[in-house]
């Protein structure tokens, strides 16, 4: 269900996203798609052992050449990655030049892996033509080996220690933000403002750089780029880049507001052997020359005669307490017209920033308060700053390169090595650019919901890219992440693909509402129907209708890795894998009677899908030992087969909640041309009367006008059962959402087996304390924005389908009545409240912090992290995982909607 866009689409913002969807400009080519962290990925681990941590430490990234792609310090790149603008900075105290960003690795941590900065995404919009973000950079030392060992000491039992923990900013920092605008889709307007946030007067060193990505020096066999780009110096002009397939641009730089001129700094961005591996350099110029020019003082360091792959203006900056320097640079076609600096810079940064204003004006309901609009669009800003330039070809990356040594021989049968077909080289949404600079399938379908509202295109763009042949494994299985890419994650493409379709379907020219994109439908419906006959062959091993294994999504809330053989042969079958499969079925249920309206033939893939759908619900629902359902407990439990026979795994977690997704609203008259589809629902309806008592697969409600079905795992009474935990506020509701293990686990842990084979589950609001099986997630407490929002829709859908008949007390024992649609809007507003300021201007996601919560500089930068404390709503885990918790958006729209149980203009069917 969702909103339809009442306001004139028409803004210069969205002709332009036209213009580049009807390819006529490309204005998409330059964007924010450069990584903050290349360094200990997968994709540039050559080792035997597959281990990456170690293989590439942050030691080596200012040395060695990176292979299939690139990292900056706030920068932005072209669609291939091939040139690359970043800053770097040096505050004079630090033992390297600051050219990205610092963080633990997944050992080192003790939350696994962390970055140790601060930075934000201010604004973006989707053509990339307005982009900002901060950076805060110390003016003390950095604290590199502090931050390790201060991590390295602490157990699991306490909190991380963050950059701002140590001090380091109490001494002054820099406020160091990069502003970028479109004069045209590949001229760029580049600002850099310094501001000094110390005491006293203080220097800084600023390079401002550009490089091409190294694709000469491996013997690629599919880069575009056969003969080795280059930049050169023009005294008048700034730096030439000329690059075979990418084309010949200049990099102007003007004088500092200060007066400073920059001195041009080149290098090649080729690996230092001599340095990490004591061998012999092919030239004296390399990666890590401005380190050792600007830091060592090295002056043979860099090539005097002014030409390379790599090149920086740098400016050595004076800036008094308090004061602000801002640096000009320009990035554009070689032998453009017009002087690059003067009113005619100034005057795009101030007209993109204006046309940014009623970009999210059109798009942002005008009912939204001020503190809610100035969240959601960070929240935009960070999703759309998320977008990666991802590079992974596997049969490659196993064989290694052909100009270097080979790779191990055990490299060839390890990780990934049966997904050989895949080719990665797009721009792709990802989790978090430092702590997941990687795509994960299930995140991206839940970026893709904030996505449509923001760029419909790129959303379906993302959602049938994973379905191409070239990343879908020829078993139908689409791929998970690069640690392995094999690994099973919930089923929700279907999900967020019928979102999208149905979310663009309204954002048509001046609020007129379209039809719905059914080629975009059609495609991925067909995909789809292989990737669900993978899961049914693959997960319903005992042909039950009962699912298991994998769902890693949901890492630690139980007591297996569920990715992994259980002990002693045991199986178990899973409340949330099962329901997740009924999610899956009645979600291309409603596709192919979509299609049906305009094809036909698709009316009888939708009676498939309707009997998947009720074998599935009987099977969650049976009453006997196989069943889900606890009739006592009044809640869906996992089911452990032992040798001694089955035995409930009484944890409320999630896990229990899953089921309640699982819900659509058959309309009757619309049905009523599908004669076949409803004939078959007739047989249903009479020959599996024994379902009707707990499955609400046949429930009729409305009037005579508009009569419908709904389609759920529980009965009406069951899913009353369930709400009665969910909203009960010592169990899953906390003031800042549902937690993903009910509180009442902290008193009552579940224990299974005894002695030293015992494992349990207790409640743990925020970091993780032991190992569990994610490493450096927890799932046993906290809110996580994913499954919280499913479950906002769906008792949006059952609210359409039981309206004010169905009225549940929110909280639990309150007394306060709510019908289901009002308690979906409860939901994303206690959702919504973790990023607001409360009476006392404190954020809940920033933990008591006094400085992010009061000091002037701080107060308005908001995080979105990767889960939320399940009693104080402190942000935990990635700090920047505006992909899911960009759904933040959608539920503070929510908020600032008018009428409690409308929130929606328009329903689904």
């Amino acid at each position: 269900m969702e909103r339809v866009t009442l306001v004139p689409m028409s803004t210069p913002e969205h002709r332009r996203l036209e213009e580049d969807a009807a390819r006529k400009k490309n204005w998409k080519r330059w964007g924010t798609y450069l990584s903050e962290r290349q360094w200990a990925t997968v994709r540039e681990d050559y080792s035997a052992t597959g281990e990456c941590w170690d293989y590439f430490p942050h030691d080596h990234a200012r040395s060695r050449a990176y292979r299939w792609g690139e990292d900056g310090l706030l920068g932005i790149t072209d669609r291939e990655c091939r040139l690359c603008f970043g800053l770097a900075l040096w505050n004079g105290r630090d033992p390297i030049l600051k050219e990205r960003l610092f963080g633990l690795t997944g050992p080192q941590g003790n939350h696994g892996e962390d970055a140790k900065e601060c930075w934000w995404y201010r604004d973006n919009t989707p053509t990339h033509s307005w982009m900002e973000a901060l950076y805060k950079y110390p003016q003390a030392e950095y604290p590199y080996e502090r931050l390790v060992e201060l991590n390295r000491d602490r157990g699991r039992q306490l909190g991380e220690i963050e950059l701002a923990d140590t001090g380091v900013f109490d001494a002054g920092y820099w406020d160091v933000s990069a502003t970028y605008a479109k004069a045209a889709p590949e001229d760029i307007c580049i600002l850099i403002t310094v501001t000094n946030r110390g005491p006293t007067a203080a220097t800084l060193d600023l390079l401002p750089s550009v490089w091409f990505r190294n694709t000469w020096s491996w013997g690629s066999r599919h880069e575009s780029c056969t003969i080795k780009p280059r930049l050169q110096l023009d005294g008048k002009a700034g730096v030439h880049a000329s690059h075979e397939s990418l084309g010949k641009f200049t990099l102007a730089a003007d004088a500092a507001s200060s007066g400073v001129t920059p001195k041009w700094l080149f290098t090649e961005n080729e690996t230092n052997y001599a340095r990490l591996f004591g061998g012999e350099n092919a030239s004296p110029w390399v990666k890590d020359a401005f380190h050792r020019r600007v830091v060592n003082g090295e002056t043979g360091a860099v090539n005097p005669k002014n030409h390379g792959t790599k090149a920086a203006a740098w400016y050595h900056l004076s800036v008094p307490a308090g004061g602000t320097v801002t640096v000009r640079l320009r990035l554009r076609p070689e032998g453009a017209r017009g002087a690059a600096f003067g009113p005619a810079f100034t005057k795009v940064l101030k007209q993109r920033k204006s046309e940014a204003d009623a970009y999210y004006d059109a798009i942002e309901p005008s009912a939204m308060g001020a503190p809610e609009r100035a969240v959601a669009r960070q929240a935009y800003a960070g999703l759309l700053w998320s977008k990666q330039f991802y590079h992974y070809v596997v049969e490659d990356w196993l064989d290694g390169d052909p100009d270097q040594p080979p790779p191990p021989e055990a490299r060839k049968h390890g990780r990934n090595s049966d997904w050989k077909h895949l080719y990665n080289r797009d721009i792709i949404s990802m989790p978090d650019k430092w702590e997941y600079p990687w795509y994960a399938a299930w995140d991206l379908a839940f970026h893709c919901i904030p996505l449509a509202r923001v760029d419909p295109q790129f959303a379906k763009d993302q959602l049938l890219l994973f379905l191409r042949e070239w990343y879908m494994h020829p078993n139908g299985q689409i791929p998970a992440y690069e640690f392995a890419l094999g690994d099973v994650n919930p089923p929700v493409h279907a999900w967020a693909c019928w979102r999208v379709y149905r979310i663009t379907a309204g954002q048509g020219k001046h609020g007129r509402t379209v039809h719905g994109d059914l080629d975009f439908l059609e495609r991925v419906f067909q995909k789809l129907l292989i990737n669900f006959t993978w899961w049914v062959n693959r997960k319903d091993v005992g042909g039950k209708h009962l699912f298991a294994g994998g769902f890693l999504g949901l890492d630690n809330i139980g007591v297996f890795d569920r990715s992994k053989p259980l002990p002693d042969g045991a199986t178990l079958e899973q409340a949330d894998g099962t329901a997740w499969m009924a999610f899956y079925a009645g979600r291309m249920l409603t596709i192919a009677l979509e299609l049906a309206k305009h094809k036909p033939a698709y009316e009888d893939i939708a009676s498939k899908f309707f009997e998947h759908y009720v074998e599935i619900a009987d099977a969650i629902n049976n009453l006997g030992n196989d069943g889900l359902w606890d009739e006592k407990d009044g809640f869906y439990y996992d089911l452990l087969n032992q040798k001694d026979g089955p035995e409930r795994l009484r944890i409320r977690s999630l896990v229990g909640l899953i089921p309640l997704l699982a819900v659509e609203i058959l309309d009757v008259e619309v049905m009523a041309r599908f004669p076949a589809f409803s004939k078959r629902l007739k047989w249903f309806m009479e020959n599996r009367r024994d379902l009707a008592g707990y499955i609400s697969y046949v429930d009729t409600t409305g009037d005579k006008a508009n009569p419908r079905r709904l389609l759920a795992i529980p009965s009406r009474k069951r899913l009353e059962r369930v709400l009665r935990y969910m909203l009960d506020e010592h169990e899953f509701l906390s003031p800042h959402g549902l937690r993903s293990l009910s509180r009442h686990h902290e008193k009552h842990p579940f224990v299974l087996g005894t002695g030293d084979t015992a494992a349990s589950v207790g409640y743990d609001p925020g970091e993780s304390t032991s190992g569990l099986f994610g490493g450096n997630s927890n799932w046993r407490g906290p809110v996580w924005f994913p499954i919280n929002y499913l479950l906002i829709e769906s008792l949006e859908r059952y609210h359409a389908y039981y309206g004010d008949s169905l009225k549940v007390e929110c909280p639990t024992g309150s007394g306060i009545m709510m019908d289901l649609g009002q308690v979906a809007r409860e939901l994303a507003r206690r959702l919504g409240s973790l990023f607001l300021p409360d009476a006392d201007g404190r954020r809940p996601c920033n933990g008591g912090d006094d400085r992010r919560d009061k000091d002037p500089h701080w107060k308005d930068l908001v995080w979105f992290h990767e889960y939320f404390h399940g009693d104080t709503g402190k942000g935990l885990g990635a700090d920047h995982q505006t992909g899911w918790t960009a759904l933040a958006a959608l539920c503070l729209e929510r908020m600032g909607d008018e009428g409690a149980t409308k929130m929606f203009k328009r329903r689904e069917r």
